[in-house]
């Protein structure tokens, strides 16, 4: 292992390596430039990483990220509030938001079903997609889920719940290939894959 100069410099590293795709390499190019910033610069990095963790919130109608108890997606009275985008994750959200084709609201579960990983259906906000479903408000459910055997199985088993609420389910075009999951899909493909969406039934036979 490398050997640093500074205990407080090889501190630092392995703390930025612990982030998704960083190895120590890149946490020591990263450190070193931190080190060069002013410190005005770097206490004010940490302070936005230490008010995001301490003060953002989790939408309580569709779990999305938010500075308050409802986030604008939900607040906002001009979408339709009858049509809900169910996705894995907030990076979801943001790519179908990038397209400017969806103008509904989202239900974010938070994962996807993966027994190899442990996960199951208690894992993931289902139950509180369920409830909103059976509010009456909602005519259309649509599953904008990652196009890989755990999206599949998510979506089958949503389904499965939906089915006796008389919801209409569907899901988006298959425009996006399989294996694929949404967050790295370009936007032109992805707006047209929700305009395109199908009934979810056509899908699953």
């Amino acid at each position: 292992m490398q050997q640093y100069p500074s205990q407080l410099l090889e501190r630092a590293v392995r703390e930025f390596a612990k982030l998704p795709g960083i190895g120590r390499k890149t946490a020591l190019r990263l450190v070193l430039y931190m080190l060069r910033r002013e410190t005005a610069d770097v206490d004010e990095f940490a302070s936005a990483v230490q008010t995001l963790k301490h003060e953002v919130q989790f939408c309580r109608v569709c779990h999305n990220i938010s500075d308050s108890d409802v986030c604008p997606i939900c607040a906002d009275s001009r979408r339709d509030a009858s049509t809900v985008c169910v996705v894995e994750n907030i990076q979801d959200v943001m790519a179908i938001e990038n397209t400017q084709q969806y103008h509904g609201l989202y239900h974010v579960l938070g994962g996807l079903i993966s027994p190899m990983d442990g996960v199951g259906p208690a894992d993931l906000e289902i139950s509180s997609l369920v409830q909103r479903v059976e509010s009456g408000d909602i005519s259309e459910v649509i599953l904008a889920l990652s196009t890989t055997m755990e999206g599949d199985t998510t979506g089958f088993y949503i389904f499965r719940k939906l089915a006796p609420l008389n919801v209409k389910v569907s899901i988006i075009a298959r425009g996006i290939s399989v294996g694929n999951e949404l967050e790295y899909t370009d936007e032109v493909t992805l707006g047209r894959s929700i305009q395109n969406r199908t009934p979810f039934e056509m899908n699953s036979k």
